[in-house]
């Protein structure tokens, strides 16, 4: 896939606020620091289209950018940062049950999971909820620059493992590097299936 336009669309912190579900939509989401806004700008090749921070949990609202005039792809907030209140965990509980329970477009949510830690807690729980509502989801582990092909083997065993105590069947992998632009074609090319798929025009 050819990415020739990725335009922003809206932020919204209601479902209500999002754009019509009149495209196809890809939705990318993660615990905080786990690398997503790097991830985004990777894929569309624009340096700061998704902004990234220091600060984790800087991304609070659901960010559409329409990709190719034909189909979304969605910049979902962070979970699982210690920094931040009761009241706005319960907030992004909420904002992400309305969006993952009623947004009919969503062909696919993208969880991004850092392949230098071992499966975490969170990761696991919300991956569980997403199959228990029969959500299609894909694992992207991150930063896999960061290991030696040995440890990387050894971070996607870990995580196969552990999904395959409760799951029959795994969810597709993707294995990226933000800097060294790895994962890119594997990704856009599972987009281009899946809109193929879905009568989706590119």
């Amino acid at each position: 896939m050819i990415i020739r336009e990725a335009e922003f669309v809206t932020s919204s912190t209601k479902l209500v606020q999002c754009p019509p579900p009149d495209l196809p939509e890809f939705a990318f989401i993660g615990r905080s620091n786990v690398g997503k806004s790097s991830l985004i700008n990777m894929l569309v090749q624009r340096k700061q289209m998704a902004r990234t921070s220091a600060r984790p949990g800087k991304t609070q609202t659901i960010n559409h950018y329409r990709i190719n005039g034909a189909w979304y792809l969605v910049d979902l907030p962070g979970y699982g940062y210690a920094g931040v209140s009761q009241t706005q965990r319960s907030n992004w509980t909420a904002l992400m049950d309305d969006y993952f329970l009623h947004r009919k477009n969503l062909l696919c949510t993208f969880v991004l999971l850092d392949s230098r830690l071992e499966p975490q807690a969170k990761d696991l729980d919300f991956i569980s909820w997403l199959g228990k509502n029969e959500k299609p989801l894909a694992l992207v582990l991150t930063k896999c620059d960061k290991l030696s092909r040995n440890h990387l083997r050894q971070s996607v065993q870990l995580y196969q493992n552990r999904l395959l105590r409760i799951w029959e069947e795994l969810p597709p992998f993707f294995l990226t590097s933000s800097e060294k632009r790895q994962g890119r074609d594997d990704i856009l090319g599972f987009i281009e299936s899946a809109l193929s798929d879905s009568s989706g025009v590119q």
